[in-house]
């Protein structure tokens, strides 16, 4: 047996970062344990184009301000992974990089016991901050294509990276839409197989939509409010990091649109006649949005600039006719891309629209700082 600590913090994200700064701050001894480096999803599992759909001057870890000239500009990757570092080392975190943890196991107590490959803890409190995204789940069908190289969008770097050919990309969230954007950028042939995905707009009404959202508490809708009864989350919606995306935009590019995949038999593939209710839906759920921002500015009183048309949400779709609704691949030459005492923050949606991105690090911290210190009977 090792060590015995308050509280063992697993992942060093800007979840658990967060986590581990307000622990320090309140005098909680603690350990942080990472499997790789400091942001290592975020260095590993992004591309190389990423950039934050959030704008720099809410990218900041609780305690910190943005004080750059560019704050609606788009932080990069690896402008992040430093951004990471930074905290970290200026506040002296007790961070140990290279210690994946390998099994968390309780005895009748709830007293904690986490087993990585050098030694074992013992902690009264477990904060699992390893993340929701770093995990791919790849659909069951993928199994029945043969052929072509799949990957996972966490695999995803360039299109320099792939071999050669078409690609085919299946989702029509974040990920997928940046992707089909960053491979048509690069001369590739791309087909985007679409979903019931909504959009949000990069700007409106002068200001990065973000800013719009957290001001007026937008994102702090409950999460009992958008979860199905089957615990199923909504896809986080399409949206650019430095421009808006949609689906009309993205064909107006060259990409080639698909209903959602529904089936596979070897190198053909199967998709539903849905393209245009896809593109409808991504459509009222941008109205809709952007109308609560209209009443938001009217109740508040604030002088915005009017409301203009975005070019990516008027543009005409340009869509295969008849709609293409079977896919061969080797004919288009593509390759496929695409408990008590137990804490878990940086999950997506876990309490409200805003969990599971940098904007719920500061709350979360609070709720979990708060509830340990009690525990502790401080």
């Amino acid at each position: 047996m090792g060590d015995n600590l308050d509280v063992v913090v697993i992942g060093a994200g800007w979840a658990g970062l967060s986590v581990s700064r307000g622990l320090q701050a309140a005098g909680i001894p603690h350990l942080v344990l990472e499997r790789g480096r400091i942001g290592e999803t975020w260095r590993a599992q992004r591309w190389d184009s990423f950039h934050f759909n959030i704008p720099r001057v809410l990218t900041v870890m609780p305690g910190d301000r943005y004080d750059g000239s560019d704050p609606e500009g788009a932080m990069s990757r690896d402008e992040f992974v430093a951004l990471l570092e930074d905290y970290a080392a200026r506040h002296g975190l007790p961070v140990h990089p290279g210690e994946a943890v390998i099994e968390v196991t309780s005895d009748a107590t709830g007293f904690y016991l986490v087993r990585t490959a050098n030694r074992t803890l013992g902690a009264r409190h477990i904060v699992v901050a390893s993340g929701s995204l770093n995990r791919p789940k790849r659909p069951a069908l993928a199994r029945e294509i043969s052929g072509p190289a799949q990957i996972d969008a966490s695999d995803y770097r360039s299109a320099a990276a792939l071999g050669p050919g078409s690609v085919l990309v299946v989702g029509s969230g974040q990920s997928g839409g940046q992707i089909a954007r960053d491979l048509i950028d690069a001369g590739r042939g791309v087909f985007l197989s679409t979903g019931r995905v909504g959009r949000l707009p990069r700007r409106y009404r002068g200001r990065d939509l973000t800013l719009w959202l957290v001001e007026g508490g937008m994102l702090e809708v409950p999460r009992e409010a958008f979860v199905q009864p089957s615990g199923a989350v909504p896809a986080r919606p399409l949206q650019g990091a430095t421009e808006t995306l949609s689906l009309q935009s993205l064909s107006a590019l060259g990409v080639v649109l698909l209903g959602r995949l529904n089936g596979a038999d070897g190198m053909v593939l199967t998709f539903s006649d849905d393209v245009a209710e896809n593109i409808r839906f991504a459509d009222e759920a941008s109205a809709a949005l952007r109308l609560k921002v209209d009443d938001y500015i009217a109740r508040a009183g604030i002088a915005a600039p009017a409301a203009t048309d975005d070019p990516a949400e008027v543009v005409a779709a340009r869509l295969p006719s008849p709609p293409l609704t079977a896919l061969d691949l080797a004919a288009r030459g593509i390759g496929i891309g695409t408990t008590s005492g137990l804490y878990f923050p940086g999950l997506d949606f876990a309490s409200t629209r805003k969990s599971g991105t940098i904007l719920a690090a500061a709350d979360e911290t609070r709720r979990i700082v708060s509830h340990i210190l009690a525990r502790l009977g401080a």
